[in-house]
């Protein structure tokens, strides 16, 4: 069952933003909670066919380090030339750098898993984005920031997959002339392709 957006009559769209992503948040955290340790682990540990054929045709991969409730894909690449996003500073600018497992992680500037400051910097043709909400028509909510937006705005060729669980669908995600729309979604349940881009 997926969680509606709310009134889209309404005039506020950044407060029908904000009540979507707590709703999102409370639903995320409470079906996280309910998984045993077992079902936890079995999900996002292996990339469906599609996705692995994809990653095959690019050489940089654009990943997260995990935070909170978000699932954990960083086990499906091990062995690729994978980033992570970077902020130098608490401010508007984000951008990817070189990881591989093993590799340190520091607090960064928004207290998410980041490289290491020395840690070069690179340019991913896949990005592995995480979410609070997503539609199926391309439609994300994040976490408010605009981070992934303005990356994306920036890099247009660079691929976009969602990541979440399943129960984060919703019909509609209120959408502004800055949200860019995703490529993909990837959740423990399936691999749902959005456009023509893939």
């Amino acid at each position: 069952m997926t969680l509606s957006s709310p009134d889209m009559g309404s005039s506020d769209l950044t407060q029908q933003k904000q009540a979507l992503r707590d709703r999102l948040r409370f639903r995320r955290r409470h079906f996280v909670a309910g998984l045993d340790g077992i079902a936890r682990l079995a999900a996002f540990r292996a990339l469906p066919d599609p996705v692995a054929t994809l990653v095959k045709a690019h050489g940089v991969i654009g990943l997260y380090a995990p935070w909170q409730h978000e699932p954990d894909i960083l086990p499906m690449f091990t062995g690729l030339t994978t980033t992570l996003p970077y902020h130098e500073a608490r401010d508007e600018h984000m951008g990817f750098r070189l990881w591989k497992p093993g590799d340190p992680l520091a607090p960064g500037p928004w207290h998410t898993p980041q490289p290491a400051e020395n840690a070069p910097s690179a340019q991913p043709g896949l990005i592995f984005c995480p979410l609070l909400g997503f539609d199926r028509h391309g439609g994300r909510l994040g976490q408010g920031g605009g981070h992934y937006d303005r990356y994306f705005a920036a890099h247009p060729d660079a691929l976009r997959v969602g990541i979440a669980w399943a129960v984060q669908e919703v019909d509609s995600v209120p959408r502004e002339a800055t949200d860019m729309a995703l490529d993909a979604i990837l959740t423990e349940q399936e691999f749902i392709v959005m456009g023509d881009r893939i």
